[in-house]
C-alpha cells in the first residue's frame, strides 16, 4: 500500500471524527450562549458528549459573563490539532500563525454553516408543520428565534410575511463574504 492511500486514509478519519465532535461542541457552546431548554433530550446528548473535557478546562479557563471561553478554546485547540495532523500526513508545511488563522477559519466556516442551515430549515418548518412539537425543532427554533429577533425589530411583518429570515440568511452571507477572503489573505501572508 502507498503512503498516499494511507495518509489519504488518515486525513477521512481525523477529518470526520474532529468534524463530528467539533459540531456537537459548537451546538452545545451555540445553545448554551441562547439559554436553549437544558433538558431537552437532544441538549442531554451534547452535553453528555462534550462534558468530559469541558469539566476540566473549566477548572483552568472561567466563563466571560455569558459566553462559555472553555469551549472556545477547546474547539480552537481541537480544530488546530486535526489541523495539524491533516497537513502533517499530506507533508504541507505550515506556519503556527497560519495554522491557527485556518482553524479560526474553519471554526468561523462551521458556525456560519450551523446559523444558515438552521434558519433555513426553520423556514421550511415552519411553512410544513408549523404547529408540531419535536425536541429538535425547540431546540432548532431556539437557536434561530435570538438572530431572527433581532432582524424582525428592523423589518416588522409585511402583509403577513415574515421577512427576517431572508436577511438574516443574506447578513450570514455578506459576512462570510467578507471575512473569509481576508483570513485567506492573513494565511497567505503568514505563510
Amino acid at each position: 500500500m502507498s503512503n498516499s492511500y494511507l495518509s489519504g486514509l488518515g486525513v477521512f478519519l481525523v477529518d470526520t471524527l474532529v468534524s463530528l465532535y467539533l459540531f456537537a461542541l459548537m451546538l452545545r457552546f451555540l445553545l448554551q450562549w441562547v439559554e436553549a431548554d437544558f433538558y431537552n433530550p437532544i441538549s442531554q446528548i451534547l452535553v453528555k458528549l462534550t462534558h468530559p473535557p469541558l469539566r476540566f478546562m473549566r477548572r483552568f479557563i472561567p466563563s466571560i459573563r455569558r459566553i462559555d471561553t472553555a469551549s472556545l478554546v477547546l474547539m480552537l485547540s481541537l480544530q488546530v490539532l486535526a489541523d495539524y495532523i491533516v497537513f502533517s500526513l499530506q507533508q504541507i508545511s505550515i506556519s503556527p500563525a497560519s495554522l491557527l488563522v485556518v482553524a479560526l477559519g474553519q471554526l468561523l466556516e462551521l458556525l456560519y454553516n450551523i446559523l444558515f442551515y438552521s434558519i433555513l430549515i426553520s423556514v421550511v418548518l415552519s411553512w410544513v408543520a408549523p404547529r408540531g412539537y419535536n425536541p429538535a425543532i425547540k431546540l432548532l427554533f431556539d437557536l434561530t428565534d435570538p438572530l431572527l429577533g433581532f432582524f424582525r425589530r428592523f423589518l416588522p411583518p409585511m402583509g403577513g410575511i415574515d421577512l427576517s429570515p431572508l436577511v438574516a440568511l443574506f447578513a450570514l452571507q455578506f459576512g462570510k463574504m467578507a471575512v473569509m477572503p481576508l483570513l485567506q489573505q492573513l494565511i497567505a501572508i503568514l505563510n
